[in-house]
């Protein structure tokens, strides 16, 4: 395939993830307010959700690599230009830092809750108010969709050190923001941290960060596995 047919190839695939995105993100804005879903007008509103907050993380990635697609295509930044550079760092950091750990880490947590008892996460009067294709989009076509983009396209990796500093910044931001909630509303965001006593929660919150951590490591290996050959892994920024 010629390199202009391959770059318009991932621009087209950028859309269709974007549009994907928002049509979701949408989707959940629109059905919890029709159904005045009581959590989501509590304290803290939709932005007290991890599964929310990637909705929109996933948006702002792929939306970013779609503008950056178009701006290579049309010549509003050359390859080696600072505006380009620009692009493609914000790209990258965003998919590596926090989009694929966090979006992984999503679909992983919340599937293993659901399967051990769905009440912790997901109670069956859910199945009421969220379609299941909605269900779904949220919390299991996240990861495939990070699968595919880390394959077909390349993001490279800031160094360890930073990147996992980036995430541990993101990880410590939303802790103190649900313990907030907890302090000022009275009630936890997730119905498993009601049945924790201080130990354990203390146990589960450090659990989540080391998963977390993996999953960039993850992310990371992939990437490598995928395009190691090609890339000098030396020379990162």
């Amino acid at each position: 395939m010629a390199v202009g047919s391959f770059s318009r190839a991932i621009c087209s695939w950028h859309a269709a993830a974007f549009t994907w995105s928002v049509v979701s993100l949408w989707q959940n804005c629109v059905v919890n307010t029709r159904t005045r879903r009581p959590s989501v007008f509590t304290y803290g509103g939709r932005w007290k959700f991890l599964t929310f907050i990637n909705q929109v993380l996933q948006c702002v990635l792929f939306g970013v690599c779609f503008f950056t697609d178009l701006c290579q295509l049309f010549g509003f930044g050359k390859k080696e230009g600072v505006w380009s550079r620009l692009l493609l760092l914000l790209r990258d950091c965003i998919f590596s830092v926090l989009a694929f750990p966090v979006g992984t880490f999503v679909v992983a947590s919340f599937w293993s809750i659901y399967a051990y008892d769905r009440e912790l996460i997901y109670p069956e009067k859910m199945d009421a108010i969220i379609p299941q294709w909605l269900n779904h989009s949220m919390h299991t076509v996240v990861l495939p969709l990070l699968l595919l983009e880390l394959f077909i396209c390349f993001h490279q990796y800031p160094r360890k050190k930073k990147g996992l500093l980036g995430l541990a910044s993101f990880s410590f931001v939303y802790l103190s923001w649900i313990l907030w909630i907890k302090y000022v509303s009275g009630f936890w965001v997730y119905p498993i941290l009601e049945k924790l006593d201080a130990v354990a929660m203390v146990v589960f919150f450090a659990a989540c960060i080391l998963i977390l951590a993996s999953l960039y490591h993850l992310g990371e290996f992939l990437t490598k596995l995928c395009w190691g050959d090609s890339v000098d892994w030396k020379k990162r920024a």
